[in-house]
């Protein structure tokens, strides 16, 4: 008797995006399915999965939950929503063919932190029935995040190389999990959680090229800016880039930093405080999503190529393949010489205090005795040619 297939959960976080989204707490959700708060808030951090009857159950509603903010959504845009980085369509993001401004054209867009199209090459030709491959998705993929990743990764770290290998090792492990990032409801975010914590990663300090600071913003109110940034703790620094800087809302904010809601906004509060306290210019909220956006757009920040990235990562995999197979014929090889050498049955050792039975008497000579050691004694005061010689006499 075959088993039925367990009832698809989404991952961890979407799981509680979609409770703050419906405005639930962990124990108005934990009544519907019939379990503890407890159990819901493993859940929803990954420890645990549900099973069985509790599975479904917990499946039924958080496609109720997804359901219900799909209509809100729907009822709150007018326009139709925005496609998925991966499944944007290539159509849709042709660059602009003149870009120099005309007299009585619009005024240029601002900078922005989050992709836009011109951002995106030119589109693959294709038709309708040829989808388009891994490669072509992950490129599209690449194209739409990477330069407004970059600058972002920028404004959490400081550095201009380490964001540039942070989006890029971000995409290395993309590639490299590609069939579970492609169907992901959000492989942008995806991506971007795994470069900030690459680039927020607190082994960073002991490398060599990261002991000594980078040149900071010509600019003195950038610089300035960069300053306070960087004098917020990580996590702080992290919540106001998603909120203020990408323009995430809270709750989504809080499932990627792995926070609950009221963290996530207390976080905000102290980071806005934090920032103006010392630049009181930057107490309005939009006015600092302009300045972060300023900031970032001023440095010369550049992605490596999408087919750079990925061999990058297809050879990284070759490599530490290689190296778990050496790793495992080096151990098979260490136990068979073991084997062959070790003693094929146990030699107990020998107790202390038994008698060792076999061994042949000593032969050294023991003490002298008393009338040994007078005779020493008188041939070592004779004279050389020894005693002299008794004669007998007649008688």
């Amino acid at each position: 008797m075959t088993q039925s297939p367990a009832t698809p959960l989404p991952p961890p976080k979407e799981r509680r995006r979609l409770r703050e989204a419906a405005g639930l707490t962990q124990a108005q959700l934990a009544t519907r399915v019939g379990v503890s708060r407890a159990t819901v808030r493993t859940w929803e951090t990954g420890r645990t999965t549900p099973h069985g009857r509790k599975r479904e159950a917990y499946a039924k509603q958080l496609a109720e939950l997804d359901a219900m903010a799909s209509r809100r959504r729907a009822t709150r845009d007018q326009e139709p929503a925005a496609e998925t980085p991966v499944r944007v369509s290539l159509e849709k993001t042709r660059r602009p063919t003149d870009p120099t401004p005309t007299p009585g054209s619009p005024p240029p867009a601002e900078p922005s932190l989050t992709p836009s199209p011109a951002d995106v090459p030119p589109p693959i030709p294709r038709t309708a029935e040829t989808p388009l491959t891994p490669a072509q998705a992950f490129d599209a993929l690449y194209a739409f995040c990477a330069p407004a990743l970059v600058r972002q990764t920028y404004l959490l770290t400081g550095r201009r190389e380490l964001a540039r290998e942070s989006v890029e090792r971000a995409f290395q492990q993309a590639w490299d999990r590609w069939p579970e990032v492609a169907v992901d409801r959000d492989p942008a975010g995806w991506v971007r959680a795994a470069a900030y914590d690459y680039a927020l990663s607190p082994w960073h300090r002991f490398r060599p090229r990261h002991r000594h600071p980078e040149p900071p913003p010509a600019d003195p109110s950038h610089r300035a800016l960069l300053n306070v940034l960087l004098d917020l703790p990580p996590a702080h620094r992290r919540t106001l880039l998603l909120y203020d800087g990408v323009g995430l809302d809270l709750p989504e904010t809080a499932a990627e930093t792995e926070a609950s809601t009221r963290a996530a906004a207390n976080r905000l509060l102290h980071a806005r405080e934090a920032v103006a306290a010392q630049l009181p210019d930057l107490g309005d909220p939009p006015t600092l999503h302009r300045r972060l956006a300023e900031l970032a757009s001023r440095e010369r920040l550049r992605a490596a190529k999408p087919p750079t990235v990925r061999s990058l990562s297809e050879r990284r995999a070759r490599f530490w393949t290689r190296a778990a197979i050496a790793f495992t014929v080096t151990l098979i090889s260490a136990t068979t010489l073991s084997l062959r050498t070790a003693p094929t049955q146990y030699e107990p050792p020998v107790p202390p205090g038994e008698t060792v039975r076999g061994v042949p008497p000593r032969t050294a000579p023991g003490p002298l005795s008393e009338e040994a050691l007078e005779l020493r004694k008188k041939l070592r005061e004779a004279a050389e040619t020894g005693p002299e010689r008794l004669v007998p006499k007649a008688t």
